[in-house]
């Protein structure tokens, strides 16, 4: 089901979770286990039966196998508590989620490796069916329950058809991105443009600070296009296309030196022992709209 009571009535929840909480890593596993018991990795990791070598369910030793191979760190069967202490009579299990990156690795595996299991001819000495498979319906089945649980937790993440994980941007900012035609007349800074689009809908929050930094790269370069020889002259020359009301146009200068000061001072431009890292990922999203909207704003005056 996809279509639930409250989404109809209130809308659907904003997607704003960047991290996979512990209930929908929980549920996921339920998800992979339902398959497993199903046969639905038996296409790529096939249990043969001995009477003629017919497909009959999965091979659950080679699909660990694989997993711990392509899966550094995630620990087959797949875990949803550990536990904690030094061991013995006081040790408990506590409640437990791999880190999301993992989550998201694994989700895609296993979009790879499933196929809905048709089952065949019983075979009755061995009380099991012979198995038969849809790669694409057991994939779309897959991927419509992934997106489902994201979007019912509010996690900022999709699954697409080739099943690969995106971002879900912010909703104004993700429609500006989408939407925005980056024809400046210099190539180098439509391609530094472009590449912050592209950087700043990964899923690893290491690549979005790339595209943070990829992104003042490009502010500092829009600052001089008006007159390449004096970069002063030709920040006043853009502003007085911006606005030119006075007013407006001191808020949109002090806007211009605020957003050149927090490049100079986070971590972003320079690399000096006394910068101060922008790590949290909402402080990223928060810093890359702000400047975008100016550089937006920039790009249509000029």
């Amino acid at each position: 089901m996809s279509d639930y009571f409250s989404d109809r009535e209130n809308g659907p929840r904003a997607r704003t979770e960047q991290s996979i909480p512990l209930v929908v890593w929980t549920g996921l596993v339920a998800v992979v286990q339902g398959l497993l018991n199903s046969g639905a990795f038996g296409l790529r990791f096939p249990e043969r039966c001995p009477d003629g070598q017919a497909i009959c369910g999965c091979d659950t030793g080679s699909l660990g196998a694989a997993i711990a191979a392509e899966m550094p760190g995630l620990a087959w069967p797949l875990e949803t508590t550990r536990e904690t202490g030094e061991g013995g009579f006081f040790s408990q299990q506590e409640p437990f989620a791999p880190d999301t990156l993992l989550i998201l690795d694994f989700i895609e595996f296993v979009h790879a490796v499933t196929a809905k299991p048709l089952p065949g001819k019983y075979h009755e000495y061995f009380s099991h069916h012979h198995l038969s498979f849809d790669q694409t319906a057991g994939q779309d089945d897959f991927r419509a329950t992934v997106n489902r649980m994201f979007a019912r937790n509010g996690v900022a993440y999709e699954m697409v058809s080739t099943g690969r994980i995106v971002r879900v941007l912010p909703p104004v900012l993700g429609e500006e991105l989408r939407r925005t035609a980056f024809d400046s007349g210099d190539r180098t800074l439509d391609n530094m443009l472009e590449e912050c689009r592209t950087k700043f809908s990964d899923r690893n929050p290491l690549v979005r600070r790339e595209a943070l930094e990829r992104l003042w790269d490009a502010w500092e370069r829009l600052k001089s296009m008006a007159d390449p020889n004096d970069k002063k002259r030709s920040v006043k020359i853009i502003l007085d296309a911006m606005a030119g009301e006075p007013a407006l146009r001191a808020r949109l200068e002090a806007e211009a030196q605020e957003l050149t000061s927090i490049g100079n001072s986070h971590l972003i431009r320079h690399s000096e022992v006394s910068q101060v890292p922008v790590i949290d990922a909402d402080q990223v999203d928060y810093l890359f709209h702000r400047l975008f909207a100016m550089i937006k704003l920039m790009l249509k005056k000029k």
